[in-house]
């Protein structure tokens, strides 16, 4: 495929995130959206015209004789992922799939391995591991900042009032409920995949607890310990501790950094460095300084319009598409993705048996 051409993207489920990536792919230089499709035409349609898609279709098998796309955005509920990705793929196309990939590691191998086959990129839509935050994260590590990672602390906030939140808390059929890990099962992978980056093993220790406490059948708290051979790392999902925050650690043998994915910022540790009371006055200022000059690079991408909702997930994309043009490996290998299932899967089989209800 040249890169004289911009891609051809379509676009299959038309809900709520189907928003955020027909907006990105609009804007992109190296892509054009070319349809939408959804079971209920309706929404195919309502999509098409928030966003200036000619096409709209019901019917996905007529969606890729029509229009032959180059890529398909799989946003449609985790289990339809693997029949569809199948079939996007026979048909020649490049996938992204929206977390969670699979139900369970057995159909994301699946997937990956038709991708192989079929000499066709799978990538899943891992918005976080390509914000602002954590690209200057991985920086700074690279360069030495931190000597050799030792271990990792990843948080993830969740607020069950929001409007996704709310609306699997009221639906007792919601597709969330159906998942094997429920309600974490459709956001831990943004818990864990930053883990899996750092605890490379294929098989490391995971141990797993898990709570309801918002009175309902759903696990609304886990907590989560795995040790590598090399880095260990320490997981928590809540929707209890306030303010709700995302945010990934990074300790290591020279110093330790903190990557905040609400605001951005990545900040390293300050250590006293005289050996008087002076000395341990001094580490405060010192770190508010280095939160303030995190806050000034903020306000630098902001003022040359470089300071997006869903930056992630424009680099991811951008990663993507240039992948395909150029015939190079995509963005987020397939190993880190398996391991990534491999630890949630083991995650989802600990909870039925440890369960702490709150009174």
């Amino acid at each position: 495929m040249g890169n004289n051409r911009k891609l051809k993207v379509a676009i299959l489920g038309c809900g709520k995130i189907a928003d955020a990536h027909a907006e990105l792919v609009r804007t992109s230089h190296l892509a054009r959206l070319v349809a939408a499709c959804d079971l209920e035409p309706l929404m195919a349609e309502q999509l098409a015209l928030r966003y200036g898609i000619e096409r709209f279709y019901s019917d996905f098998s007529q969606m890729l004789e029509h229009e032959r796309p180059d890529v398909v955005h799989i946003t449609t509920p985790p289990a339809s992922h693997l029949p569809l990705t199948l079939q996007a793929i026979d048909a020649g196309c490049h996938v992204l799939v929206e977390k969670p990939v699979a139900p369970d590691y057995a159909q994301a191998n699946t997937m990956i391995k038709a991708a192989l086959a079929n000499r066709r990129q799978l990538i899943p839509g891992y918005t976080y591991k390509f914000d602002p935050a954590a690209e200057r994260m991985r920086q700074l590590i690279a360069a030495g900042a931190i000597g050799e990672p030792v271990h990792v602390e990843s948080f993830y906030g969740y607020n069950l009032s929001g409007p996704f939140g709310a609306a699997i808390m009221r639906e007792p059929d919601h597709w969330v409920r159906k998942l094997p890990g429920q309600l974490l099962h459709n956001n831990i992978d943004h818990l864990m995949n930053k883990v899996a980056e750092y605890v490379t093993d294929e098989n490391p220790e995971v141990y797993a607890s898990g709570y309801r406490w918002s009175g309902s059948d759903l696990y609304d708290e886990l907590r989560v310990t795995v040790t590598g051979s090399q880095v260990s790392a320490y997981a928590t999902f809540s929707s209890r501790i306030r303010p709700d925050s995302q945010f990934l650690r990074v300790y290591g043998t020279k110093n330790s950094l903190t990557a905040n994915y609400i605001s951005r910022t990545v900040v390293l540790d300050a250590a006293p460095t005289l050996p008087t009371v002076v000395g341990r006055m001094l580490p405060p200022f010192s770190l508010g300084w280095r939160n303030f000059s995190a806050g000034i690079h903020n306000v630098r991408h902001f003022l040359n319009s470089d300071f997006h909702y869903f930056q992630g997930m424009r680099c991811l994309l951008d990663r993507f598409y240039q992948s395909i043009l150029e015939d190079s490996e995509p963005p987020i290998s397939y190993s880190e993705l398996l391991r990534t299932i491999r630890m949630m899967d083991r995650i989802f089989a600990q909870l039925p048996t440890r369960v702490c209800v709150a009174s």
